[in-house]
């Protein structure tokens, strides 16, 4: 089995995660990155302006920089966000629509300082079309995340 860590960190916490469960799972590891790097004020959802606010409130789209390269060699693709208002952020939904996710089997993990995992799965799911989610959590370490994965 082929298995890729892909994740979108805004702060350093899911990079973390992403980086302990890629190492203890023997996987490949790809960071989301935006064309233009989020800055503190980007991701400051308490002003209404701020660039996460924008791009979910007005459709706006995150442009993702770069891509994975032999992404149909994979056949499972863990997928690590920040919770931004109870879903993954909108670059992750760009990053997703990018890739056929036909056959593939999907583990989404989420990092938050206080969101539940929710109804995150089924709000991506849309830009998964293909693929089998096999488990959607929130996890505060890569031990966590290996865990659940492991299920």
């Amino acid at each position: 089995m082929s298995i890729l860590v892909t994740y979108f960190s805004a702060q350093g916490t899911t990079a973390k995660v992403a980086r302990d469960l890629a190492e203890r799972l023997g996987a490949d590891i790809y960071e989301i990155t935006p064309e233009k790097p989020y800055t503190a004020a980007d991701i400051r959802f308490v002003n209404p302006f701020a660039r996460c606010n924008r791009e979910k409130f007005s459709g706006l789209n995150a442009a993702v920089s770069g891509t994975v390269e032999n992404f149909a060699d994979y056949d499972t693709v863990c997928i690590g966000f920040p919770i931004w208002y109870g879903c993954a952020p909108k670059i992750v939904d760009v990053f997703c629509d990018g890739y056929d996710w036909s056959g593939k089997k999907v583990f989404l993990f989420a990092t938050s300082g206080g969101g539940a995992f929710g109804k995150t799965a089924e709000k991506l799911s849309p830009h998964l079309k293909g693929a089998e989610i096999i488990s959607g959590v929130r996890v505060k370490s890569g031990e966590e995340a290996f865990a659940e994965f492991n299920k």
